[in-house]
């Protein structure tokens, strides 16, 4: 009876548990798979990670690390590790209050993580403890904080990451495990995209980040007025583009055949036949144009490639922006 017992536990297993499939296989697999998504239109995100380290930034560190700092989340993490490692986070991509992937397994598997909006309580607590002591956008995005801010904004319990209660997550794999391979996977490549888009933590949040940067301190910081330390801090209209993702007029007393230029010149619409046409009209490569623009070759394909209006994000609008503006001078 026990023999015959453990016969239909192998055989379970053997229904549940697909054969274990090398990882460059599963990578042209996966490459094979998300090829045939973009042709149907589908808008592809990967996470790329250079080397061991997952998140190097001060928001992407302090993602993992908070997640890390939970017991239940320690013990289960470290299997998504070799995943998010290996390139097999297809697809990433962060909206308000959600975050939806595409993980390569066995077979393509899709990943949703759902994260409650910070309470309007505790956001206006942290606007309060952070006020006058962020000195710019850029500051803030960068992580370039003092110790008090710094442990304001990433504190356990009143911080801006969330807790485990208010995180939900799904994947369609058949891994019975509250947390499987491919959530944890995403868990990490989250943190990985915070390294280059620290500002998708706050769309997450369903919070403004602009909102924790003091009025009077940022007017300051822009003009370069009062002391030595807001003058260092002053911003350089190319740090302030690369911010908010517009360009800026030119000064009284700039030639005004430039400023004719500037007002009659149409603002660029990012849609995937504008930035296909703007980079031929430049002459670029995919990868020239990347570097311009300030963004990775994959992201231009994305881009190309989608449908629709894109929104790019801050500082490749701005890039988009600053190519446009030569195109329009050749």
């Amino acid at each position: 009876m026990s023999r015959g017992r453990r016969r239909r536990r192998s055989s379970h297993y053997e229904d549940y548990w697909p054969t274990y499939v090398p990882v460059s296989e599963r990578r042209a697999q996966a490459k094979r798979e998300v090829t045939k998504l973009r042709k149907k239109g589908e808008s592809i995100q990967p996470v790329e990670i250079e080397g061991r380290t997952i998140a190097r930034s001060f928001w992407g560190k302090g993602w993992c690390t908070h997640l890390e700092s939970f017991g239940d989340y320690s013990n289960r993490l470290p299997r998504g590790r070799s995943y998010v490692r290996n390139g097999s986070v297809c697809h990433l991509e962060i909206d308000k209050g959600k975050v939806e992937a595409i993980v390569s397994g066995s077979e393509l598997y899709r990943v949703r993580v759902d994260i409650v909006p910070l309470k309007a309580s505790k956001w206006k607590r942290l606007k309060q403890e952070c006020t006058g002591k962020i000195g710019s956008l850029i500051e803030l995005l960068q992580g370039n904080l003092s110790d008090e801010v710094m442990n304001t904004v990433t504190h356990r319990e009143r911080g801006l990451f969330p807790r485990p209660g208010e995180i939900k997550y799904t994947c369609d794999c058949p891994d019975w495990a509250d947390m499987c391979k491919h959530i944890s996977a995403v868990m990490y490549g989250i943190g990985a995209r915070l390294d280059s888009r620290p500002e998708l933590l706050f769309v997450l949040r369903g919070v403004d980040h602009g909102e924790l940067i003091d009025a009077d301190a940022a007017s300051d910081a822009i003009v370069g007025k009062g002391s030595g330390r807001a003058r260092r801090r002053s911003l350089s209209n190319k740090d302030l583009e690369s911010v908010f993702g517009v360009e800026l007029a030119a000064p009284q007393g700039a030639q005004a055949g430039g400023q004719a230029a500037n007002r009659k010149r149409p603002p660029f619409k990012p849609t995937a036949c504008a930035i296909a046409k703007l980079r031929r009209d430049l002459g670029m490569s995919k990868t020239e144009f990347a570097k311009a623009v300030g963004v990775s070759p994959a992201t231009v394909g994305n881009w190309e490639n989608a449908r629709g209006r894109i929104k790019p994000h801050a500082k490749g609008l701005a890039g988009l922006n600053r190519l446009h503006a030569k195109a329009n001078e050749q």
